[in-house]
């Protein structure tokens, strides 16, 4: 590693308002970033005709010095740099408009691997979403074994898509919102490191030394955005970056997609609204979205066990699936209460529907319909 040359690339990449396109343009007109920091202050605005304060010579000293800290801090982590100018630079993120100068990487993903996928979704996700999470990437790995997950490692539908990946050996990508000096939110910093072990990468465009702001969230998720060939919005109220993130992928030309839910769900109307807007195509599962993308299938032919068209239930079993019908999760008590069903009597019917394949176990005592 050329320690003097990659100082210079980190503090050029780190200069207020950097990005691939002007980062290309200004070292076309100065001939290198060396060059921009030794200049004197006079002729580089002369050259390049700038009157903003990046251009004067203490600002220009004071990124230079963060970006020998820089330097040091990837050494000792194992962190790898991936410039503008780098063949390994994505190429979808090369092609918009915001796209960093620079990007800081942990793991070892192929950020150009052949299809990426974007999930993203309300920080506050329902067990409906997180179960469509985990079964929509699992047909991914089953018809696209090379698929990249990409999320933002956030609470709620971010992390079940990571989650989901890791447990179908995909690789996943996390697209940071701060340095990788630490882990947003602290949590999630088990998960971080099995994305990393599992051949999947953390991604930033911001240093160690930076500060974590609020509007770091909304500008990180552009990345989300255009590291991937598509994405696709599981859960989402009316507002949040989650929709942010899907009329970003729009104006980049990619494909979003959403899932569709009752009109009177918080955070199905998100969804809807795309829909409605014809922003998003609806899907409601992975060979909807294979199917849009023109992609090929390697899904195995299975036998697949199917119930009975009209299975048989107890009296007991079919009040306790017509109440799930009517309620969509309920805690074993709350379902005891409404059914008049004991809850010594419940936990066996339970047992049984699960079984079946009729009923789904959630945490915390909770249950639902398959």
């Amino acid at each position: 590693m050329d320690t003097e040359l990659l100082t210079y690339q980190i503090a050029f990449a780190s200069i207020r308002g950097m990005s691939y396109d002007l980062a290309t343009k200004l070292i076309d007109v100065i001939g290198s970033e060396k060059n921009f920091f030794d200049l004197s202050e006079e002729k580089l605005r002369a050259i390049t005709g700038g009157k903003s304060k990046v251009y004067s010579d203490a600002y220009r000293r004071e990124q230079l010095i963060k970006a020998q800290h820089e330097v040091e801090f990837i050494s000792k982590n194992n962190i790898r740099t991936v410039y503008f100018t780098h063949p390994d630079y994505p190429t979808r993120l090369r092609n918009t408009d915001s796209a960093p100068a620079m990007l800081y990487v942990c793991g070892d993903c192929d950020l150009n691997s052949k299809h990426m996928v974007s999930i993203v979704g309300t920080r506050h996700a329902t067990a409906q979403g997180i179960r469509f999470c985990d079964k929509f990437v699992e047909e991914m790995a089953q018809a696209l074994p090379d698929c990249v997950i990409v999320s933002g490692l956030a609470y709620g539908i971010d992390i079940a898509a990571h989650r989901a990946a890791l447990k179908h050996h995909l690789p996943t990508v996390s697209v940071m919102a701060r340095g990788l000096n630490k882990i947003y939110p602290d949590s999630h910093r088990k998960d971080a490191a099995n994305i990393v072990h599992s051949h999947g990468a953390l991604v930033t465009d911001y240093l160690s030394q930076d500060q974590l702001h609020r509007g770091n969230f909304l500008a990180r998720n552009r990345i989300i955005a255009a590291l991937s060939d598509c994405t696709v919005v599981v859960e989402s109220a009316m507002a949040g970056g989650a929709l942010v993130t899907a009329n970003l992928a729009a104006s980049y030309n990619r494909d979003v997609f959403a899932i569709p839910g009752r009109v009177n769900d918080e955070f199905s109307r998100g969804c809807n609204r795309l829909i409605q807007n014809n922003t998003a195509m609806l899907i409601s599962c992975a060979d909807d979205l294979i199917k849009a993308m023109n992609w090929e299938s390697h899904r195995v032919a299975t036998t697949a066990t199917e119930h009975s068209l009209f299975p048989e239930f107890t009296e007991e079993e079919s009040v306790v699936i017509d109440m799930l019908k009517k309620e969509g999760d309920l805690h074993i008590n709350a379902l005891a209460d409404k059914t008049g069903i004991p809850v010594y009597r419940l936990m066996g019917t339970l047992v049984e529907l699960d079984c079946k394949g009729f009923v789904t176990t959630l945490p915390g005592c909770r249950y639902t319909l398959a």
